[in-house]
């Protein structure tokens, strides 16, 4: 956008924020179209927006308060007047995000305006010392390792800000579910309002800013009418583009260490189990879902652990889940009794998981139940993981073996039964652990392609010995772990199979 400002600049035409800003989209959703469903895009969009439109007129509105309260000339007025331009800016990126930050996080900062101010007194200094130590450093890393300290006081001074003012009592709050209506009703006054403050020609709430914002006002016409115009063809473009497909796209998501699978048929979505983190969760949701898409069919909960509910607790909070399958295991944890009481809160349609059962997803695709067993598998060193709930997606040719956490005990167990394991992908069970994923789990099960779930850990996983074995089996080429590569995409037309890496 600046590049574009500056072009505009350079060659003697007219120069405005807003069809910068419009432009430099345009370019960048050329290039990505996916990108306008992205969190990052859409806030740094919005924020920009917000200060080529809201910052005006908070800026003047602060000064005129400063000079009606201590004059209008003076240093006293002067820093008045940098600090009220300040945190008029500040505060109109605040009111530009703060729904879509709600959506896509749960939260409203109460703290975030104040401790954005206070943060901004460093950034010149960050900006300065970081290009000089980035020039610096190409060609005399010593001398940039020594100025890289000025960088890194203030960067200390942004992070000390930051967290102290997370630390204080009711520095955010929770909103929970913030729907795509509210979103979508919030623009629409914030944009009727800006439109009546430009139809009344309050010219003197718009003079500041580095963008003409007057000429807003008065040429809105000539200004207007090609970038909305780009808009709509924009999201034309990218709606087409983001119609869902008639193929089956099950993705393995990068949530830490922990398990997440998303399955994506037409409209419909089933997530299984949500990592420990549902901030990474969100994330990854946000990336594979439409934006406005807040409804997922179908929630599975494999089992009652940390590192597979705690992000599916936030799913039933923000999102329209319709049904939930999950095994009835006893789990004393705050996070499966807050589980449990969001069920009941919301009067969310569930199942008990037992084997034999299916869920039909049209056309052919359709979900099996193979553990857990009637009756559960007791006495055996994790009851819970042995318990935990195994699912074959199988379309046409192709097939999906999800093996949850089970160990050694339980894959055994389902063999002697003659469930039904073989596969073409095998998504590893208990993330790689050396109580799994035994050589007759694999030689039962016969996979082509093995996903392991896994982030940073302290437990060794995925152990060398299950490593070695896949290896052995059908190549390193063919094994897929989230902490080296990312989500990992599977595609199927129940005939073929693509896969798709994030890194």
């Amino acid at each position: 956008m600046a590049s574009v400002f500056l072009a505009a600049e350079l060659l003697g035409r007219q120069r405005t924020a807003i069809t910068s800003l419009a432009f430099a989209a345009a370019i960048m959703v050329g290039i990505n179209p996916t990108i306008l469903w992205d969190a990052s895009f859409q806030l740094s969009f919005l924020a920009m927006a917000g200060l080529i439109f809201l910052a005006p007129p908070l800026m003047n509105l602060g000064r005129r308060a400063v000079n009606q309260a201590i004059g209008e000339e003076g240093i006293g007025v002067s820093l008045a007047n940098i600090v009220t331009d300040s945190f008029g800016v500040t505060l109109a990126a605040t009111i530009a995000v703060w729904p879509l930050v709600a959506h896509y996080f749960g939260i409203v900062s109460l703290a975030g305006p104040l401790a954005t101010f206070l943060a901004l007194l460093a950034m010149p200094l960050v900006i300065a010392s970081g290009a000089v130590v980035g020039l610096i450093g190409l060609f005399a890393p010593l001398v940039a390792q020594v100025l890289g300290w000025l960088a890194w006081l203030s960067l200390s001074y942004m992070l000390l800000i930051v967290s102290g003012f997370a630390s204080l009592p009711l520095s955010s709050i929770k909103v929970g579910s913030f729907g795509t209506t509210a979103i979508v009703a919030y623009y629409a006054a914030l944009a009727a309002a800006i439109w009546l403050i430009s139809s009344q020609k309050l010219k003197n709430w718009l003079r500041s800013g580095a963008t003409r914002s007057t000429s807003l006002v008065s040429r809105l016409p000539m200004k207007w009418v090609i970038p909305p115009l780009l808009v709509m063809a924009i999201l034309a473009s990218v709606a087409a583009a983001s119609m869902p497909d008639d193929e089956l796209h099950i993705s393995f998501l990068d949530v830490g260490e922990g398990d997440a699978v998303l399955i994506q048929k037409g409209n419909q979505q089933v997530l299984i189990d949500g990592g420990p983190s549902p901030q990474a969760l969100t994330l990854e949701l946000g990336d594979k879902m439409p934006f406005w898409d807040r409804t997922i069919e179908l929630v599975v909960l494999t089992h009652p652990h940390a590192d597979h509910i705690g992000g599916l607790v936030a799913v039933l909070q923000r999102y329209q889940v319709e049904q939930v399958l999950y095994p009835d295991l006893d789990d004393d944890s705050p996070l499966y009794e807050e589980w449990l009481r969001l069920l009941e809160e919301k009067d969310i349609e569930y199942t008990l998981a037992q084997a034999g059962q299916e869920v039909d997803l049209g056309d052919g695709v359709i979900i099996s139940v193979l553990n857990p067993q009637t009756p559960l598998l007791t006495g055996t060193e994790s009851d819970i993981d042995n318990n935990s709930l195994v699912l074959r997606l199988r379309w046409g040719r192709v097939s999906f073996l999800l093996a949850a956490d089970i160990r050694w005990e339980a894959e055994f167990e389902l063999i002697n039964r003659g469930a039904e394991l073989s596969s073409t992908v095998l998504k590893v069970a208990h993330h790689g652990s050396k109580t799994s994923t035994t050589a007759e789990f694999l030689a039962a099960a016969n996979p082509e392609v093995a996903v392991i779930s896994v982030g940073e850990n302290s437990y060794g996983h995925p152990s060398d010995e299950v490593i070695t074995r896949l290896e052995q089996r059908f190549g390193a080429e063919n094994i897929f772990r989230t902490n080296e590569q990312g989500t990992i995409e599977f595609t199927t037309d129940g005939e073929r199979l693509w896969v798709e890496v994030r890194r």
